[in-house]
């Protein structure tokens, strides 16, 4: 059968115009796809390379792999010019089964672009570029490097000065590999190589070389060493440290405490992959996207203050194929239009190749498609920072209609009264010519039939009398072919029991019925969309059911997202009709929208929202909640205050007051119907309202002379909520009662609870004190005044009924019954001291001092074991009273942890812990198994006083016990194991060798 079908194709091409008939390499056959083969693809592409100068491998090869049928011929080319092997050998260039081989590489005539060229009888197509480098590492100067003195404290910078660019930089701390890791404290920017040292401590003093590594050539160097000397300095002024691209960095440097320092998006939240190091200095974005552009903020926050920077961050990138081409079959004289789309930053521009050569930018229209547009299409799409390839061919065809692969339906139905489409699609190019016909009846458009330009034929209100056979005719100038079908026409699907609109309330359960009549030689299927979207029963059986042996649909336990147009379908294979109903849930209230903020002030603010859904009952109440930077919890809201107090159902803007000034707020809504609380809307973002005066005082005032005649002044210190402004700190006023002026003094800590004023106070004095707040803004209110006495006399009295108790091995608690005296000797405080009776000197005792309102304290870093004397005396600014009688304690044992072992097993077991009447029940222990020198181990608890381990092979282990309680976890014993190895080595008594040897029979060792 081959010979006639290469005779048909030689005459039909003779019957083509002259113009038509053109030298090709292929015409294209649709019958047999596997005999056309195809254009070049490339399954290997060449990649940019980095050729390191001294490297060992004195060669390059760039990588070509295609696919293609028939094979494709390979060329390079070099900085767009052929290498021609053939023509021009060259005794550095190879070509390896495609690839390029560059032997003994020269920068001056090898670096630049490459391209791989593939060609075959469909067409041609280039790869992407890829660029040729030549690398190299300068070392550094080996000129002595100065040496940095810097204040202890104070920031400092060593710098690099790198011999090349393009490297990642580390720094070594006196001997390599000690490699400095960056912390709070210490920072190396990776695009200058220098090293940043936030706050130089004594410890920092060394050797310091700058070491830079090229991971594109495998080489490192490092710098002669920079000594750092400190200087001893006990202030230092702040220093910041700024270097921010995809890693961010923040480091403060303020006077003692370091701070702790926060990241913020201003616009947006953080992105959700990101990382903070560095006790929060470090702020690293992981997989970068555009929608993380934006200004990044870095607060450095302790109680002395705080400071901020800001930084705008700016995301680009590659291009990327949003849509792109792919291979196409066409027909000759038909329209088309190749088009690619590309996203990236900045907007990638589009080009076009067809078999290698430029084809146009842009868009690619084709109004009638000739054989000569076949070929291999590539789009390019580039911008700064990227290249990339869509690579198709296009194949324009023809051929004489047949309906082998697509004929007209055998069997055609048909609902009466409805509308019937029979198509006709035979495998034709260029388009055919179509003509229907019934029987020999030829048909053409009317009122009632219509046949649509792809060769279909639509008949409308078909009837029992359109019943018959159907040919579809279809002819271009390569033929023509034809193919029938019987259309049968049936009793048309009706809905008689159509559903209705309904309301419900959330929770409820409600039925949409859904009747019809159909043609009982069909069968019949319902279907139910809400919405358009199509209900699944098989995964929505939570809330949606249909019953059996009808269409209707049961919904249960209704919720607000089932309200909607219900739509039933009722469908066979031959037609189908539908009927809807509403279904209106009434429920509680929806979200607001769009809450935000629009005038800030110190202590109001403006709110505006839009209403939200009123879920079918009207809006009765909107409640306004906001959460501050202190709230502990995120779900830590609470209900503001507003102006007006009530906000109505239709209130969409509202004045919260009564906030606290320089404070960061965020506010949300919600709304009430008469079916309760709706949902709460998206959180606003947040805002810091301005600062103002302090309007409080601190609280608790008191004060005392001590011991060498200084006055003390004490206050519990305001919470931050009521600092109202930055730098914050307080003024302590005091005088004797006579005179009329005032001292002060100012303490800029915020947290401070205590001030302490040197000179000495004349005894049988009254001293007035008083505390009050300042910040930036101005003064706050004073404290009420107290009065402090200095004392003329010391007490006379001693404390009586001293006792003590032990709480550990190393703590005990000691009472007395205070001492009540009048001026002039009353009592500011007491003085316990302790020692141990047999073996310290009573003149070294340890002591404790607390204020005349206490009368017990706790005594600390006591010996385990021993016999202790205690000893309470009053005291004010004239001395110390009589001291009370000794009382006698002794300290607890420490507590013993017992170990056995065999050679597979170790068990411990220690003494069970008994609470006193003011601790907590001890609920179990926690042993920790670690190796030495390590921080973690392998945890575990038990609720009895033994457990035992798996000997270990090799090394030196450290178990902690410590017993677990409600009010916490105790104090750990700690006992050192050695591994199964050194236990061997060891030489062993003859009574642990017995016990040894009785163990290893029972396990049968």
């Amino acid at each position: 059968m081959a010979a006639p079908v290469v005779l048909l194709s030689i005459l039909s091409s003779l019957l083509l115009p002259a113009d038509a008939i053109k030298p090709r390499f292929f015409e294209p056959r649709i019958f047999d796809k596997e005999a056309t083969g195809f254009g070049p693809i490339f399954e290997e592409e060449p990649l940019d390379t980095v050729y390191a100068e001294d490297s060992p491998e004195a060669k390059i090869s760039m990588n070509c792999r295609v696919r293609a049928n028939p094979p494709a011929a390979i060329k390079w080319w070099h900085n767009n010019w052929e290498i021609k092997l053939m023509e021009q050998p060259d005794e550095h260039y190879s070509l390896v089964g495609g690839n390029l081989v560059i032997t003994n590489p020269e920068k001056s005539k090898h670096a630049g672009k490459y391209v791989c060229v593939a060609k075959n009888v469909y067409g041609t197509t280039i790869s992407k570029e890829a660029t040729v480098k030549f690398g190299y590492l300068d070392q550094f100067p080996t000129d002595e490097r100065e040496a940095v003195y810097v204040k202890e404290g104070q920031g400092a910078v060593l710098l690099c000065a790198p011999p090349s660019p393009e490297v990642m930089y580390r720094w070594i701390y006196n001997d390599f590999p000690n490699f400095i890791i960056p912390d709070q404290r210490r920072f190396v920017s990776q695009t200058t190589g220098n090293l940043y040292i936030a706050k130089v401590e004594a410890s920092d003093v060394g050797n310091y070389s700058c070491f830079v590594s090229s991971p594109t050539i495998g080489k490192s160097v490092f710098s002669t060493p920079i000594p750092l000397v400190p200087q001893i300095e006990s202030k230092c002024a702040p220093v910041y440290n700024k270097a921010t691209y995809i890693l961010t960095w923040c480091a403060c440097v303020p006077l003692s405490p370091l701070p702790h320092i926060r990241w913020r998006k201003l616009d947006a939240d953080l992105p959700p992959n990101y990382e903070v190091s560095m006790n929060g200095a470090l702020l690293h974005l992981i997989n970068v996207q555009y929608e993380d552009e934006g200004s990044y903020e870095c607060e450095a926050l302790n109680v002395r203050g705080m400071d901020w920077y800001r930084q705008w961050l700016y995301v680009e990138g590659a291009p990327e194929w949003a849509e792109h081409i792919n291979d196409t079959e066409k027909d000759v004289g038909s329209e088309l239009t190749l088009s690619c789309t590309a996203v990236g930053k900045p907007l990638p521009w589009i080009r076009w190749l067809k078999d290698g050569y430029s084809y146009g930018k842009g868009e690619l229209k084709f109004s009638s498609l000739t054989f000569e547009d076949s070929g291999m299409y590539q789009c390019i799409a580039e911008n700064t920072w990227g290249t990339i390839y869509a690579n198709a061919e296009l194949r324009v065809v023809s051929c004489a209609p047949t309906f082998i692969y697509n004929p007209v339906k055998k069997t055609l139905l048909g609902a009466e009264n409805g509308r019937v489409v029979i198509e006709c699609k035979p495998r034709a190019a260029p388009k055919p010519r179509f003509i229907w016909k019934r029987g020999s009846e030829l048909f053409s458009n009317s009122s009632r039939m219509f046949i649509w330009d792809d060769g279909s034929l639509e008949i409308l209100n078909a009837t029992k009398s359109d019943e018959g056979l159907y040919t579809c005719y279809a002819e271009n100038d390569r033929g023509k072919a034809n193919s029938t079908g019987t259309l049968s026409i049936t009793e048309a699907t009706k809905i008689t029991v159509p559903p209705s609109d309904v309301e419900v309330t959330v929770g409820e359960t409600t039925v949409l019925q859904c009747s019809a009549s159909y043609d009982p030689s069909l069968d019949i299927t319902f279907i139910w969309t809400v919405d358009s979207y199509i209900i699944n029963f098989a995964t929505d059986f939570d809330h949606y059911e249909q019953m059996m042996n009808s269409g209707d649909l049961l919904i249960k336990n209704i919720q607000i997202a089932h309200a909607g147009e219900y739509i039933c379908t009722a469908q066979t294979i031959v037609d189908n009709t539908t009927a809807s109903a509403n279904v209106i849930v009434r429920g509680r209230p929806g979200p607001p929208g769009g809450v935000r903020v629009e005038e800030i002030r110190d202590t109001s603010v403006k709110l505006v929202w839009s209403l939200g859904s009123d879920h079918g009952s009207l809006l009765a109440q909107h409640v306004v909640q906001t959460r501050d930077f202190f709230a502990l919890d995120p779900e830590d809201w609470k209900t503001a205050v507003t102006s007006p107090v009530f906000l109505d159902g239709k209130a969409e803007v509202t004045e919260v007051v009564d906030l606290y000034p320089w404070m960061e707020y965020e506010f949300r809504v919600y709304a009430i119907n008469e079916l309760g609380a709706g949902e709460s809307s998206l959180p606003s973002i947040k805002i810091k309202t301005w600062d103002a005066i302090p309007t409080m005082s601190p609280t608790d005032v008191d004060g005392f002379v001590g011991l060498n005649g200084e006055l003390i002044v004490t206050w519990t210190p305001m919470k931050p909520q009521y600092f109202f402004g930055k730098k914050f700190g307080y003024v302590v006023a005091f005088k004797p009662h006579e005179d009329f002026d005032w001292k002060w003094s100012t303490i800029a800590d915020p947290e401070a609870r205590r001030f302490v004023y040197r000179d000495t106070i004349i005894p049988n004095t009254e001293i007035q004190v008083k505390v009050k707040g300042y910040n930036s803004k101005g003064e706050g209110p004073y404290s009420l005044t107290k009065v402090v006495f200095s004392s003329e006399s010391a007490p006379t009295e001693a404390p009586l009924d001293v006792y003590a108790r032990q709480v550990t091995s190393t703590e005990a608690l000691v009472w007395w019954l205070p001492v009540y005296q009048v001026p002039p000797h009353w009592v500011d405080g007491y003085q316990i001291r302790y020692w141990r009776k047999y073996d310290d000197n009573e003149a070294a005792a340890s002591r404790v001092l607390v204020h005349s309102s206490v009368n017990q304290t706790r005594l600390e870093n006591m010996r385990p074991d021993s016999h202790y004397l205690i000893e309470v005396r009053a005291y004010n600014g004239a001395g110390l009273g009589p001291p009370s009688e000794h009382c006698e304690m002794f300290t607890r044992r420490p507590r013993k942890t017992n170990t056995t072992f065999t050679r597979k097993w170790l068990y411990i077991y220690w003494d069970h812990i008994y609470n006193y009447w003011n601790e907590s029940y001890v609920e179990g222990y926690k042993i920790l198994f670690r190796k030495e020198g390590e921080r973690y181990g392998k945890l575990y608890t038990t609720g009895r006083h033994y457990i035992d381990f798996p000997m270990p092979e090799t090394g030196d282990y450290v178990i902690e016990i410590r017993a677990r309680c409600e009010g916490g976890d105790g104090p750990i014993s700690q006992i050192l194991v050695q591994g199964r190895a050194a236990l061997g080595s060891q030489s062993l008594g003859a009574v642990s060798l017995l016990l040894l040897v009785l163990a290893w029979m029972n396990l049968g060792l």
